[in-house]
């Protein structure tokens, strides 16, 4: 395969000579936004809520930079184009920019956009997932930053605190690691949104706590409440996880998880899990692939 071209400050480059500055604040303070997509059929899936949860991190840390939803999404069609890549994951990076070496940033921005890709696999009906197994979650000692101090609807570079929870895996098998608020109640996965069943109902932390609103988890409370599955979003602990009847967790990559265990406690998936993984891949083959699944005729 040809080498992948990313898409920096406008200009399509390759990826091993892409750079930023080292006095750019994103590389310097992990002062900077980015959108975790996925591209499927050659376009990404649910731009709008993407582009609006980017507009929300820019707006919850102060970065007024000036570029429109369609500029964006011009340089992200830009790059898969670029590398003919029709499904992919894309990062979409748009830092503060280079500024003088100093903590308090200036007002005005000239920013530094960043598009990474690689390719993936087909999704939709009939695709095999990007996971090898059910995961295998690990509580970790380290907390979620409180809102307080670090909005959890800002998606920034600084992401410290997941890094350190996944560290702690190193001495587990666990695949994602979980993490709690600051009163032990369940948050979220270092990378991921949580779910899990309970009497045939649906639950999962509220987006009052520490929380970031994962477009997946939006998309699978969408899917609930067209199948009329009950949800209750809430305050919950490791042992409402532990003892679910079945466990799920989501992200843009990922996609539908099912867990395996929770510290070392077997949870395991159902049928409600492989109902919403179902309706999920059918939601991409329709907006994406245009049909009801690879074999069609």
């Amino acid at each position: 395969m040809a080498e992948l071209l990313y898409h920096v400050d406008g200009d399509l480059v390759p990826a091993d000579s892409a750079a930023v500055s080292v006095r750019d604040r994103g590389f310097m303070y992990g002062d900077a936004v980015f959108e975790t997509l996925r591209a499927y059929g050659g376009d990404v899936f649910r731009w709008d809520a993407h582009a609006d949860r980017l507009a929300g991190s820019a707006a919850a840390i102060s970065l007024d930079h000036g570029l429109s939803d369609d500029d964006l999404k011009r340089r992200v069609d830009e790059t898969l184009a670029a590398n003919d890549l029709d499904d992919a994951y894309v990062k979409l990076s748009v830092t503060r920019g280079v500024q003088p070496g100093k903590l308090t940033p200036d007002p005005d921005v000239d920013p530094t956009v960043v598009v990474q890709v690689k390719p993936l696999p087909r999704g939709g009906v009939g695709s095999d997932p990007l996971w090898d197994g059910p995961a295998a979650l690990q509580t970790a000692k380290t907390r979620r930053v409180p809102d307080a101090a670090l909005p959890s609807r800002a998606k920034t570079h600084n992401y410290l605190n997941g890094i350190l929870a996944r560290v702690e895996l190193r001495v587990s098998d666990a695949d994602e690691a979980v993490m709690l608020d600051g009163d032990g109640h369940l948050a979220e996965g270092a990378t991921s949104n949580l779910f899990f069943v309970e009497n045939e109902g649906l639950c999962t932390p509220s987006l009052d706590g520490p929380v970031l609103p994962g477009i997946t988890r939006a998309e699978v409370l969408d899917i609930a409440a067209e199948e009329g599955i009950p949800v209750r979003e809430g305050a919950f602990t490791t042992d409402d996880l532990r003892e679910a009847t079945e466990a799920f967790v989501t992200n843009t990559t990922w996609e539908i998880r099912p867990v395996g265990t929770v510290d070392g406690i077997d949870v395991g998936g159902g049928p409600v899990t492989t109902l919403f993984q179902r309706l999920y891949d059918e939601r991409v083959e329709a907006a994406r692939y245009g049909g009801d699944g690879p074999n069609e005729t």
